[in-house]
């Protein structure tokens, strides 16, 4: 007597919760999820995962046919990598300002050009100007666009193995130091900065 008591209690437990309501519908349907994404069978593997250790992979630079040097070999063996990628290109052919940081230049287009191949120069592991630069991948060039007002406008092209926005802080810097007039340092175009545009880079 007391079993059957004990059984028909326990069924009508389990129909409360079963019988179809309007309220409890939405909060079934949560209670019953964990369960069923605990358990979802598994469609895949790692059985046929294996290690790939062809070193070439490592060695494909930014250009079809390029092999990198390894940044720990001597300058000579980068140049010589290097040889094989072209040095970014340089609209500028006047003379190069070279000047302690400090210095009072006056702000025309003339002067941020002018410092501006000189900063190629002394920062020059951040470019691929040099060959034994290139020869490890890096293909990265600056350029000036123009003068807004106080602003100056860059313009940032090739494969960088710094960040983008650290190369811009770089360049920013070594301008204003000599050039105190100038009030930002910025890029044409705000993609330049990005990952995405360093890696598409050659």
């Amino acid at each position: 007597m007391l079993a059957t008591f004990v059984l028909m209690a326990l069924l009508g437990w389990s129909s409360a919760f079963t019988a179809p309501h309007p309220r409890r519908q939405s909060v079934t349907v949560l209670c019953q999820a964990p369960s069923a994404r605990v358990q979802l069978p598994l469609f895949s593997s790692w059985d046929n995962f294996a290690y790939d250790d062809d070193d070439d992979l490592l060695e494909v630079g930014p250009d079809e046919g390029f092999v990198a040097a390894d940044e720990n070999d001597d300058p000579a063996t980068k140049a010589e990598a290097g040889m094989s990628l072209e040095a970014p290109d340089v609209d500028y052919d006047g003379p190069v300002i070279q000047v302690p940081a400090g210095s009072q230049l006056e702000l025309s287009e003339e002067t941020i050009q002018g410092v501006l191949a000189a900063c190629r120069e002394e920062i020059g592991t951040m470019f691929g100007y040099q060959a034994e630069n290139r020869g490890v991948g890096i293909t990265g060039g600056v350029d000036f666009v123009e003068l807004d007002g106080p602003t100056v406008i860059l313009h940032l092209k090739g494969r960088f193995w710094h960040q983008r926005p650290t190369v811009l802080a770089r360049v920013g810097a070594y301008l204003m130091a000599r050039i105190p007039e100038i009030v930002d340092v910025i890029v044409e175009d705000e993609y330049e900065l990005s990952d995405e545009a360093n890696n598409a880079a050659i």
